[in-house]
């Protein structure tokens, strides 16, 4: 019987879900809430905010979806898992209490202080004085400074120095401009060493990884400009060696998915390892309870398995039984962006290049769409900061790269912003192997 499905969320990753989804035999009709204009390819529509759980709910009850997905952190952080279930409906994403790896950093370092899961050296407080107090006598700089909530990815600032920390600490806990999360914050020891993403499927039992991916956080080339939702990823990361991926295993996703059951919160549905590659062995940077945005527009397009399949599997605790399989290729994703991005830009500019949301001819490259809307007569234009993500799937890197770099030449807008280096650095470290 195909299944009924809501996809919660509006943005690259649900496209990128959404188009997975799609692949499986048991997929019936597909929805998102709210989705976007470019997402209405793929799937229906319909306008209800994310962080509203009570409407959606309620939309799901009425429409009787056998199966919602919830994409995004504010609505896992809200409980949507946990009212879905109330009412019978079975979902994919942690519960309230579960959210709370990604949703509180206090909690998630915590977490992993006392479970000895391997990670920057950290305190936690909520007096501003005693914050640079501590700094000071730590003496070590840059040093980390994070606000415990959610700040849609932007509550980290990493300061140079005594003055830049000072400046840190009014923004975040006195004027708070990350609202209610600057309250609490972090302070950390600033790790170096290569980054890694690794999204990994969850029943609360086991733990199957998803193909490693390294995301591309600044603005402009070279690493430089302000931090955003990310400019483009490639898959695999290639410093995420098999090693690598054996001692992760062991020493941080297996300890995290006991911890979170020995705390009892058990986590089901895609756990998000940020790992910094140190000098001392991986450590985790951060947890997140959802996809990956963008890192999921490269690691899905390489599933080979039956997505809703896993999804329902995390959901039911049979994940040990279901296959989980990735190809060998890789796969490059370049962002196109509204110029001004991550801070001011402008929306409604019209996007061509494309035919029904897709490059025509291009059967190695899909067009995620990130902030796209449909304009009254029927246009497809830019609606956010992230517009499109543009992914080419190929058997080596070196070719996924050059190929998403080609297929990004053929769409335009009006100042369109792009990075021209996604994928450089990982080039470097395979050309070093």
């Amino acid at each position: 019987m195909a299944k009924k499905i809501l996809v919660v969320g509006g943005g690259g990753r649900e496209h990128a879900i959404i188009k997975a989804l799609k692949k499986s035999p048991d997929c019936g009709e597909v929805w998102c809430a709210p989705g976007n204009g470019g997402i209405g390819y793929d799937a229906h529509c319909v306008n209800i905010k994310a962080t509203d759980v009570e409407t959606m709910v309620g939309f799901a009850e009425t429409e009787k979806f056998d199966y919602v997905v919830v994409a995004q952190d504010d609505p896992l952080a809200l409980g949507m898992v946990d009212a879905l279930a109330k009412v019978g409906i079975p979902a994919f994403g942690p519960d309230k209490a579960a959210a709370r790896i990604e949703a509180s950093k206090v909690f998630s370092k915590d977490l992993m202080k006392k479970y000895g899961i391997p990670t920057a050296k950290y305190e936690t407080f909520d007096d501003p004085a005693k914050v640079m107090e501590y700094i000071k006598a730590e003496g070590k700089y840059p040093v980390v400074i994070k606000a415990d909530g959610l700040a849609l990815g932007k509550g980290v600032l990493i300061c140079e120095n005594e003055e830049q920390a000072a400046e840190g600490v009014k923004e975040i806990m006195l004027d708070k401009k990350f609202g209610a999360s600057g309250n609490h914050v972090v302070v950390e020891e600033f790790l170096t060493g290569p980054e890694v993403s690794v999204l990994s499927f969850t029943d609360g039992k086991v733990v199957k990884p998803m193909v490693s991916s390294m995301d591309h956080k600044r603005a402009n080339d070279h690493d430089t400009g302000l931090n955003t939702g990310g400019m483009g990823t490639v898959a695999p990361n290639p410093y995420y060696t098999p090693a690598i991926a054996a001692e992760c295993m062991e020493k941080i996703f297996l300890p995290t998915i006991k911890a979170m059951n020995a705390e009892g919160c058990p986590f089901k549905g895609c756990l998000y390892f940020g790992l910094m590659l140190t000098p001392d062995g991986p450590k985790v940077i951060e947890y997140n309870c959802r996809f990956g945005d963008p890192e999921t527009q490269v690691v899905l397009p390489l599933l080979e398995s039956d997505l809703l399949k896993i999804m329902t599997a995390c959901t039911e605790g049979t994940l040990a039984d279901t296959e989980v399989k990735f190809s060998d290729g890789a796969a490059a994703c370049v962002i196109l962006a509204s110029g001004g991005y991550p801070v001011a830009y402008e929306k409604g500019k019209p996007i061509t290049g494309l035919v029904d949301g897709q490059l025509p001819d291009e059967p190695d490259v899909t067009v995620y769409h990130s902030g796209t809307a449909i304009a009254e007569d029927g246009q497809l234009v830019t609606n956010g900061g992230r517009v499109l993500g543009v992914t080419a799937t190929a058997p080596g890197l070196p070719r996924a790269i050059a190929i998403a770099y080609e297929a990004v030449e053929h769409i335009h807008f009006d100042k369109l912003h792009k990075r021209t280096d996604i994928g450089m650095r990982a080039l470097k470290a395979l050309a070093e192997e």
